[in-house]
């Protein structure tokens, strides 16, 4: 009796703890490449749910089954040999999850690194998305203007990052709207995402670089593309001109707000691309 209750009170304690837990944000996506991400995951878990499931009930029935029984001191069990039916289930039904799961990821990876579907006809907004211990630089090239520690993206338009580091190898992660991929110092990656519905999301580097990476986050809004481009004239009627050695103090060890400029950096610290990419961002 008190183990019954005691069980009921466990379950009734976790019950009420998961009830106050939000969505996991990998699991609430916002667009094209996350739901992509959203359903590989869900569809691992279900199939991992359904073999531990199937392992616990064939442990029960041969714990029931094949359970002790009151045979005499000098019985001796037959003799069995191996059964070429049973083994091959055994080896077979693993390989064929694996090369299931296989071609899933294979062919969701080269939908995540494409530009989203959809969208393969419009022209993608550009982002030079860079860290600094411990600060997000976002320069917009076309509108000219840049940002620190947030990003403002249209909805229903690819979005094309650039991504590269000032510092150490950092991890560029938007979970509602796509992967993780990293920025490095020597080389610029590129990323391809797109917000479906207008909404405010968190950003973060996923990568430890250091004491303040844990406060190496940004904020994301989505927003139709006239507030947008409400925004961007707004910007280039009130915002300051981004220097040379502003921005050099800006990418100097520490934490700081959101920032606004007009202008980027990339016209007197171009990124490590082309011409300037290579160690020491292109220096000779």
């Amino acid at each position: 009796m008190k183990r019954k209750w005691f069980f009921l009170t466990v379950v009734f304690t976790i019950i009420t703890v998961l009830t106050g837990c939000e969505p996991l944000t990998v699991l609430d996506p916002k667009g094209p490449q996350a739901q992509t991400q959203a359903n590989d995951i869900m569809l691992s878990i279900l199939l991992m749910s359904f073999i531990v499931i199937v392992v616990f009930v064939l442990l029960v029935f041969m714990l029931v089954k094949y359970r002790a029984s009151k045979q005499s001191v000098d019985y001796e069990p037959p003799h069995i040999e191996g059964n070429a039916i049973v083994e091959a289930i055994c080896v077979g039904i693993p390989v064929l999850i694996v090369v299931f799961l296989s071609i899933v990821s294979v062919q969701s990876n080269y939908k995540v690194e494409a530009r989203p579907v959809g969208y393969e006809d419009k022209k993608p907004l550009v982002v030079y998305a860079s860290t600094s211990n411990w600060k997000w630089h976002f320069s917009y090239p076309e509108e000219n203007i840049e940002t620190v520690n947030y990003l403002y993206i249209p909805t229903d338009r690819a979005l094309e990052f650039k991504l590269y580091s000032y510092g150490p190898i950092t991890s560029f992660w938007i979970p509602q709207l796509g992967g993780q991929k990293y920025a490095m110092a020597d080389m610029v990656t590129t990323l391809h995402l797109a917000a479906d519905a207008p909404g405010e999301f968190m950003g973060r580097n996923a990568n430890f670089s250091g004491k303040g990476f844990a406060e190496n986050t940004f904020n994301v809004k989505a927003m139709p593309e006239a507030k947008f481009n409400e925004w961007v004239k707004e910007v280039k009627e009130t915002a300051k001109p981004l220097t040379e050695e502003h921005f050099n103090e800006l990418i100097k060890p520490g934490h700081l707000g959101q920032l606004t400029f007009t202008g980027t950096h990339l016209d007197f610290s171009p990124a490590p691309e082309g011409e300037n990419g290579g160690h020491n961002h292109g220096s000779k």
